[in-house]
């Protein structure tokens, strides 16, 4: 098996715009239209990938994501060592689910569509 890595990461934000105004200004951020959406906010150029997901309730943190060749798999091993695994979504960037370890930590796993 392949050393994982974190491949991706987003960060909760009650206002979309806000957001980018604030990290854009601070840190010269641009982000990506095309990824983008009115949940979203895709950091251009960033690596690890990463953006900015909409939330209805503040929250003090970050959702990670690892990169897997193989989601469902790895939604099968996160249940077979006693965590939790959601139904895998798919969206233009792959495969994801969030799981959560046996302790109820959250993060996803994340299989890349090809191109990303």
């Amino acid at each position: 098996m392949a050393q994982v890595q974190l491949a991706y990461f987003t960060i909760d934000t009650l206002d979309i715009a806000k957001a980018k105004a604030f990290y854009g200004a601070l840190f010269g951020w641009t982000f990506d239209e095309a990824a983008s959406g009115p949940t979203y906010a895709h950091v251009a150029d960033s690596d690890p990938a990463f953006g900015f997901t909409k939330v209805e309730r503040a929250r003090d943190s970050t959702h990670l994501y690892f990169k897997v060749d193989d989601v469902a798999a790895a939604c099968a091993r996160v249940t077979e060592l006693g965590g939790k695994a959601a139904v895998p979504s798919e969206s233009a960037s792959g495969l994801s689910a969030v799981v959560c370890d046996d302790q109820g930590v959250s993060f996803s796993v994340w299989q890349p569509a090809a191109g990303f």
